[in-house]
């Protein structure tokens, strides 16, 4: 294994939560309610997705899309700013990773802007690469996001493990080539073939990385 991908949102932190509170209050703002439907279905998905989302849902289909985007972009900035919480196993496991000397890399379809506050959290330091989700030309579930990570670290994608919790996220790293590990947050995710699924990432370490790299 050559190089260890993380996902952020909802893969390292629990900030999904974070983008729900402020997509609601958006909704409401926009003089509506925003379904757990649609806000499931944005879940992993680039912001000019997740605002088509918002607008069909909200039966406002020809809104300004990017008011509505600075607004979202302020209101995340100040949730993520009050602090992000780790998911489960999530830190233990960057910390191990790193201690092994294995590369690392940040892929995520969340703005420059909004990761720069959360790499506050999560130590800028921890990661050699990181690719945002507005410095692609096709986001995910689009391989590119992975592949530039890898070419970025100068390994091959063969020998990178990717790990996600998103359908979009998990498109995206098989489609790039990468050995992928799935750990649900906010949606159940099916049996994917080539990804290996775990309730958490407690009691993962680099040698089961390794071993799905094998496999």
């Amino acid at each position: 294994m050559d190089a260890v991908l993380f996902d952020m949102d909802g893969t390292l932190v629990d900030s999904e939560r974070l983008w729900g509170i402020a997509l609601a209050e958006l909704a409401v703002r926009a003089g509506g309610t925003l379904s757990g439907a649609a806000r499931l279905a944005m879940v992993g998905s680039s912001m000019s997705r997740s605002m088509r989302i918002f607008r069909e849902d909200l039966g406002q289909p020809d809104r300004p899309e990017a008011p509505d985007v600075a607004w979202l972009t302020d209101r995340v900035c100040e949730l993520f700013a009050d602090g992000l919480v780790w998911r489960p196993g999530a830190m233990e496991l960057l910390l191990a990773v790193r201690d092994a000397g294995i590369r690392t890399a940040l892929v995520t379809s969340t703005g420059r802007r909004l990761v720069e506050i959360a790499l506050k959290t999560l130590g800028a330091e921890n990661f050699d690469v990181v690719v945002c989700g507005d410095e692609v030309t096709t986001p995910k579930p689009d391989p590119e996001p992975y592949r530039t990570a890898a070419a970025l670290l100068g390994v091959p994608i063969s020998r990178c493990v990717a790990i996600e919790d998103s359908p979009s996220g998990l498109a995206s790293a098989v489609a790039a080539g990468a050995a992928v590990l799935a750990v649900p947050a906010e949606l159940e995710l099916p049996p994917v073939d080539g990804v290996h699924l775990r309730s958490s990432l407690v009691g993962v370490d680099p040698a089961f990385l390794a071993g799905l790299i094998r496999r």
